[in-house]
């Protein structure tokens, strides 16, 4: 690990005043420390993604990583698609991640043919897409605007176009939510997380990361268009879904 990727350590000592969290320079320095002990499957996901891309990726098309953090998805979209004349656009609203993605990308081979925008991704044209990826996106943006995101990218997408969102969900059994929840404090705990850490980050989080029930997110999705919706992927509380136009 580089001096640039360091151990995620932000809420180990009392935070006075602590406020909500945000996604800033010392965020991006700890970032894959930090996803890879709170988001379990992480990894998995990420991995199957590129597997995903290999598959829907189509030639003379865009492939969109929207809300790419510092590239993971981007950079195995890099290694796994092999149709020509694909082009990767990563979009992030964070100056800080954007310009470490930037560096981490321009260490890999073929980085020249991925291009990271730092913008909002609700205003990003989606236009000729064979693929676009919400990865642990979608649930910072307020409820009331996640549909328009999602017909914003379906009418972007080419026929047989894929979407992939991963999300934290809720729960609506309120035992199976108490019960998971415990489980994702246990695994948070068993990668070294302290009890003042996930206490205060959780506390950072609430009113920015909004979960939502699988049902909600599946009628989402065939509202904004898609016929075919799938549930590929879940671990504890986290799940990713496969979307086809």
């Amino acid at each position: 690990m580089s001096n640039n990727n360091q151990k995620d350590r932000l809420y180990a000592q009392p935070i006075n005043g602590l406020g909500q969290f945000a996604f800033d320079a010392n965020v991006a320095r700890v970032f894959p420390d930090m996803i890879s002990r709170s988001v379990p499957g992480y990894a998995a996901v990420t991995e199957m993604i590129g597997v995903l891309a290999g598959k829907y990726a189509q030639a003379n098309s865009r492939c969109y990583d929207l809300g790419c953090s510092l590239g993971a998805v981007t950079q195995i979209l890099l290694e796994r698609i092999e149709q020509p004349h694909c082009h990767i656009i990563g979009v992030d609203n964070s100056p800080a991640m954007v310009e470490r993605c930037c560096e981490l990308l321009n260490r890999t081979p073929h980085a020249h043919t991925a291009e990271i925008i730092c913008a909002d991704v609700r205003d990003i044209h989606i236009e000729r897409a064979s693929l676009v990826v919400m990865n642990f996106t979608l649930q910072f943006i307020e409820p009331d605007a996640r549909l328009d995101v999602l017909r914003a990218i379906y009418q972007g997408l080419l026929p047989g176009g894929a979407f992939v969102l991963s999300e934290k969900i809720q729960f609506q059994d309120t035992e199976q939510q108490q019960d998971f929840s415990e489980l994702h404090v246990e695994f948070k705990r068993s990668h070294g997380y302290s009890e003042l850490e996930i206490s205060q980050k959780r506390a950072a989080l609430e009113n920015v990361l909004i979960a939502e029930p699988v049902e909600q997110h599946i009628q989402r999705l065939r509202d904004a268009g898609f016929s075919r919706v799938y549930l590929w992927f879940q671990c504890l509380n986290f799940v990713s879904f496969l979307a086809i136009k």
